[in-house]
């Protein structure tokens, strides 16, 4: 019975799976938020965290022992004791671990993060928001023995049945997003931070902008527009925060779900193509090399190899 309550909680979205927080309950109340060790959670879902396949919630992952290898929309991270992860819903991700893994999990929905914190966005983290960013921290010694307290105190209140126990839940995963953006900052480029909270807000916005209208368009005219901000100074935003033009940023997001629905679904070029909003099969090839090295048929060849 088990077994077949966990197959329903897979939704298919243009086959590829995707995982929903219920799936992971084992039996109990669903909720908009989980908590599990490495090894309770491995032991439930395994079977289905072999494959790549998404999430429809955000995903916080915290290694205390163990090695492997752990993707993340075709980028390949080590995981070692101290590797932090983040993961947004969407993103397809697999793993491969050592059977002496050790480590914490948890998940939650926007929704359950809106419950206290309406004006706040989960996508506003970095790690969680942008596609530039990379979804790991390495934590050395002093700053995962900090992290170990928070995680602790966050699995004691999972596990109990406390007055205004959501409340402070949030509260506890909030300061661990917070804590997380410090660090991710302090490794970014000097000229990202120099630019201050008002150009990386508008970058957010952008990126918004982005994951809603990619597939339709791709115009920097387009984006500007909506931002109120004429394309150059929309440039000048872009450049200043990830080092990359508009342009760049756009057509990297398209390529990224192109590389996607190369690897996990079983349609033509040229209607991957065709649905990324390209006419002209030939032109999405140009594009797709462009931005990546190589054609769609060589990254299938490099991936599947």
């Amino acid at each position: 019975m088990l077994l077949f309550l966990l197959f329903l909680n897979i939704k298919k979205v243009d086959s590829i799976s995707v995982l929903n927080i219920n799936l992971f309950q084992d039996g109990k109340n669903t909720s908009d938020f989980y908590f599990s060790t490495l090894k309770s959670h491995l032991i439930v879902g395994h079977r289905h965290l072999e494959k790549p396949h998404r999430h429809d919630f955000y995903a916080t992952i915290l290694f205390t022992g163990g090695t492997g290898i752990h993707e993340i929309d075709f980028q390949k991270y080590d995981v070692s004791r101290g590797s932090l992860f983040f993961m947004s819903p969407g993103q397809i991700h697999s793993w491969e671990l050592s059977s002496d893994i050790e480590g914490y999990i948890f998940f939650c929905s926007q929704d359950f993060y809106e419950m206290h914190y309406v004006s706040q966005k989960l996508r506003n983290f970095p790690f969680f928001g942008s596609v530039h960013f990379p979804r790991k921290l390495q934590l050395d010694d002093d700053h995962l023995k900090h992290y170990l307290s928070k995680i602790v105190e966050l699995e004691e209140e999972y596990s109990a049945q406390n007055l205004m126990k959501t409340g402070l839940i949030l509260s506890i995963l909030s300061n661990i997003f917070i804590l997380s953006s410090r660090l991710f900052s302090k490794d970014l480029d000097h000229r990202s931070l120099s630019a201050g909270i008002s150009y990386y807000k508008h970058y957010q916005d952008f990126e918004d902008l982005v994951e809603e209208h990619f597939v339709h368009e791709k115009s920097v005219a387009f984006y500007a527009a909506k931002l109120h901000v004429s394309a150059k100074h929309l440039n000048r935003i872009i450049r200043t925060v990830v080092q990359k033009t508009a342009t760049e940023v756009i057509t990297e997001r398209v390529v990224l779900e192109a590389k996607r629905m190369l690897i996990h679904l079983d349609e033509s070029l040229g209607e991957i193509s065709f649905r990324l909003g390209y006419d002209e099969y030939s032109y999405f090839v140009r594009v797709f090399r462009k931005s990546s090295g190589m054609t769609p048929t060589q990254f299938i060849r490099k991936y599947k190899s």
